[in-house]
């Protein structure tokens, strides 16, 4: 069985492919659902969010396609939010939060551009100690669904993007350990689900999942919900390593959510 994803990305944001382009491709996968987050505008001006006119077309646009293609495949129509989107009244079905942002001496400082410019950001903004920054990003983090009532986590750990190339800091650093357990233990008392993100690896940044199948494990001992998702740019990774990850979390013993009625009985009960 092709497992859908729910966090993909099309033209309207910083996807390479059409929403239309992009249901096709997972009819062809036989993909039985697929939902979409295109990412939502943000209070500065970027070029991989989409605009408030932009939003509203991704909304209607996807909308009649869902319509369009009702007999063939069910299209959710969700949105990415991050900790500090612009607000918005589009009724979504879901909501993936999100942070893409560190908030430091009243700037925006990008996670996930590049390595040099989070490194020159270490450098600049806290005088080089990385933890520091770290700890920022998993404050807003513990935040996420605070700020956006999110029903789906995105990428927990996106902060390791450029660890396995440039080591800027390291995962098993007592004060990193320290950060991201308050987060994940801030986020497990909410309803939302973590997702099980691929994309840094298609990309070709990460070795590991966000966060990795280890730590997914310890977020499902703790009582938190899973679902795997390849944060699909093109119709060429709409289901990158979807099965490889189930078939290892299936040989772990944990269980993930394999649709969107199943993640919203849990999000919103």
């Amino acid at each position: 069985m092709a497992l859908p994803t729910y966090h993909a990305h099309t033209t309207f944001c910083d996807g390479r492919d059409s929403a239309e382009d992009m249901i096709k491709a997972a009819i062809e996968l036989g993909l039985s659902e697929i939902g979409f987050s295109g990412h939502a505008p943000m209070p500065f001006a970027t070029d991989w969010c989409m605009t408030k006119a932009g939003e509203r077309e991704y909304f209607k646009t996807l909308t009649a396609l869902k319509e369009k293609y009702k007999d063939k495949i069910r299209v959710f129509v969700g949105v990415e939010f991050d900790a500090y989107s612009s607000p918005t009244d589009i009724p979504y079905d879901y909501v993936i939060g999100s942070v893409h942002h560190v908030l430091k001496d009243g700037v925006y400082l990008t996670v996930d551009e590049s390595k040099e410019t989070t490194r020159a950001n270490i450098m600049n903004y806290y005088g080089g100690d990385a933890y520091s920054y770290v700890e920022d990003y998993y404050l807003t983090v513990s935040r996420i669904y605070e700020a956006t009532r999110c029903d789906i986590i995105g990428h927990f750990d996106l902060v390791t993007k450029f660890i396995d190339k440039d080591p800027l800091f390291s995962e098993s650093h007592p004060r990193y350990i320290n950060a991201r357990n308050h987060a994940l233990t801030d986020l497990l008392e909410t309803p939302a689900v973590f997702e099980i993100n691929t994309g840094g690896i298609y990309r070709g940044y990460r070795n590991v999942t966000f966060p990795s199948l280890d730590l997914a494990k310890e977020i499902y001992e703790r009582g938190g919900k899973l679902v795997i998702n390849s944060d699909t740019h093109s119709v060429k990774s709409i289901d990158f390593m979807l099965s490889d990850v189930a078939s290892a979390l299936d040989g772990m013993g944990v269980e993930y959510l394999m649709s969107m009625n199943q993640i919203l009985r849990v999000t919103r009960q």
